[in-house]
C-alpha cells in the first residue's frame, strides 16, 4: 500500500480544513506548509500593489521560506499538495515547499480552494518547476464546505 502526503498552505483556514478532510479520506500523514514569517492581513491585500503577496507574485524567482520540513519525503508515493489559488496559480511558497525535496517518481495532485479559479493553470506551472523529475496529476478546485465523503470520491477517482 503506498504512502500519502497531505501537504498545505492556508492563509486563512480555508485551505486547512480541506486538507484536513482529505487526509482522513486518505489515512494519509498531514504537512502544513508554513511560512518562517507568517503573512498578516495586510499581507494578503491584494487592493494594494505594495502587498507582500502581490510582491511575490510579481517576481517569478520568489521563494518564500518555510518553517520547518518533511522529516522523510521518501517514504510517499503521491503527495497531494493544497493551496488557495493566488493570481491565477500556486502561491510562491508552494515553489518553495516543491523545490525543497527530491521528488522523483512521486505523484503530485495539488488541490486548490478558490471561489471560481480551477486549478489547471497552477498544475500545469508545478509541473514546470518540477522539470519532470515527478508527475503532476489533474487536481481538484475544492469547496471549502466539501465533506470528507466528497473528497473521498474525488479520490476513489484518482485511484488511490
Amino acid at each position: 500500500m503506498s504512502k500519502v502526503l497531505v501537504a498545505y498552505f492556508s492563509a486563512s483556514g480555508v485551505t486547512a480544513k480541506v486538507a484536513e478532510e482529505l487526509a482522513k479520506a486518505e489515512h494519509a500523514d498531514l504537512f502544513e506548509i508554513k511560512p518562517e514569517v507568517l503573512y498578516t492581513k495586510e499581507d494578503l491585500d491584494y487592493t494594494v500593489k505594495t502587498s507582500r503577496s502581490n510582491v511575490e507574485m510579481a517576481d517569478e524567482a520568489c521563494r518564500p521560506a518555510i518553517s520547518g520540513k518533511v522529516e522523510d519525503m521518501a517514504q510517499y508515493d503521491t503527495v497531494f499538495v493544497g493551496f488557495p489559488i493566488w493570481w491565477g496559480r500556486e502561491p510562491s511558497i508552494i515553489d518553495t515547499f516543491l523545490e525543497g525535496y527530491d521528488l522523483s517518481g512521486k505523484k503530485i495532485i495539488p488541490f486548490c480552494t478558490s471561489g471560481v479559479t480551477g486549478v489547471e493553470k497552477a498544475a500545469e506551472h508545478m509541473q514546470g518547476i518540477l522539470s519532470g523529475a515527478a508527475v503532476v496529476e489533474a487536481g481538484k478546485r475544492i469547496d471549502a464546505g466539501s465533506s470528507e465523503e466528497e473528497v473521498k470520491t474525488w479520490t476513489e477517482m484518482l485511484g488511490l
